[in-house]
């Protein structure tokens, strides 16, 4: 059977495709530690669940408007008025089955064929195939570790051309946890107010989740004038441990959502009703779950990281944010595992997967194959296990 050749050019989700090997072998009866699951371990809280039911007894379970309820673009907007310092109307929001879903439609408003759109590396793995389907060019930008894996002004200044169309920022990173602060993002802001052509898209979707006592940036927040070229993508999945809701939400530009919104009517048209209720009731509710969560977040990834320091050649910047590192375990290359030489960080993976039973997310589909994700989205005992598992892998290697 013959194939769109849109479909040849892009590649499975490399995090999805871990979690399904981890799946199955957990179905075979192996006990797998999975280190590369992207979503919150815990469970929604109840205050959301329940209005979900109360909304299903109540029998709100039709269609409703496209890029979704008024109640809920008004939560979105008293929520981004609250956290960001900035007003929106309704008609600047589009509510979408996801946050990836918001990004997609962004991609598909704003890019024509050609066009480029610069990607910070190491960046989220979904981020160069969905340009790719909407016939823009990604334009992987390297972020070093050695640039504490951030985007810096005279990097952007130089990866820019008269094709350059968006630029994707992603603060708290996936998957390297790093945050901007705001005198980094004003001198990013300095660098996109000499060309006007260029829009921003900021993957906010790990904004509540941040370590230390951060405080809160966009590149919006710190800029007024670049407002209208910024395009908010933010989502409950992550913050209120909601993956499954598939609800996520656009916030920038009256015409390109508006455009953005078209296009959803042609595609899921509506979000899920219910959920869009019960996402009322997350924006809306008590917060103090939030906190508790990025508490233990903040915990195990401290504990991790302290776990990392102790192995041999590896090294890893603190996590800002979001529930990931993402150590540079390239020392490790060139050892020898029976007659299996590993050379590179999906080999590496393979390894942990096969002989510890851990499952991790490989560099290479982020774009930096020096380094593996580790989620730390699991209790810590899990979180021991795992990392005691992949302390003996190692030792094994010659």
């Amino acid at each position: 059977m013959k194939l769109a050749q849109r479909v040849s050019r892009i590649k499975p989700s490399a995090t999805l495709t871990i979690s399904a090997k981890a799946t199955a072998l957990k179905q075979q009866g192996v006990q797998v530690v999975n280190f590369g699951a992207g979503e919150p371990d815990f469970n929604t809280p109840q205050h959301i669940a329940q209005m979900a039911m109360q909304s299903i007894r109540q029998g709100h379970t039709r269609y409703t408007a496209v890029g979704g309820t008024d109640e809920l673009k008004d939560a979105i907007r008293e929520t981004i008025e609250k956290d960001y310092g900035l007003s929106y109307g309704r008609q600047s929001v589009l509510v979408s089955c996801g946050g990836k879903h918001a990004l997609y439609n962004l991609f598909l408003s704003v890019l024509d064929p050609g066009d480029e759109v610069l990607v910070p590396s190491p960046y989220w793995v979904s981020y160069p195939d969905m340009v790719e389907l909407a016939e823009g060019v990604p334009v992987v930008v390297p972020c070093p570790e050695e640039d504490g894996f951030k985007l810096r002004p005279e990097t952007l200044e130089r990866a820019i051309t008269p094709k350059t169309r968006l630029l994707v920022l992603n603060s708290p990173s996936n998957p390297t946890g790093v945050h901007y602060r705001p005198e980094e993002l004003k001198g990013l802001a300095e660098v996109l107010a000499r060309h006007e052509n260029v829009l921003v898209a900021s993957d906010d979707i790990y904004y509540r989740i941040l370590f230390d006592g951060r405080q809160w940036a966009n590149i919006a927040m710190v800029d007024e004038g670049l407002r209208e070229r910024v395009f908010i993508v933010n989502g409950v999945s992550k913050t209120y441990c909601m993956t499954g809701w598939r609800i996520g939400y656009l916030v920038g530009d009256e015409a390109v959502v508006k455009a953005a919104t078209k296009l959803q009517s042609q595609s899921t048209s509506n979000p899920c009703s219910i959920a869009q209720r019960a996402c009322v009731a997350a924006l809306k509710g008590d917060q103090t779950i939030v906190e508790k969560m990025v508490e233990a977040f903040e915990e195990r990834c401290r504990y991790v990281l302290g776990r990392l320091k102790k192995l041999d050649g590896v090294t890893c910047p603190p996590p800002d944010g979001a529930f990931y590192l993402f150590p540079n375990f390239s020392a490790w290359y060139g050892k020898r595992a029976g007659d299996r030489v590993l050379e590179n960080s999906i080999q590496l993976a393979e390894y942990f997967m096969e002989e510890a039973h851990v499952a991790l997310v490989p560099g290479e589909p982020f774009g930096e194959d020096r380094c593996i994700r580790i989620s730390c989205a699991l209790s810590m005992e899990d979180l021991e296990e795992g990392l005691n598992r992949m302390e003996e892998a190692l030792a094994r290697l010659s």
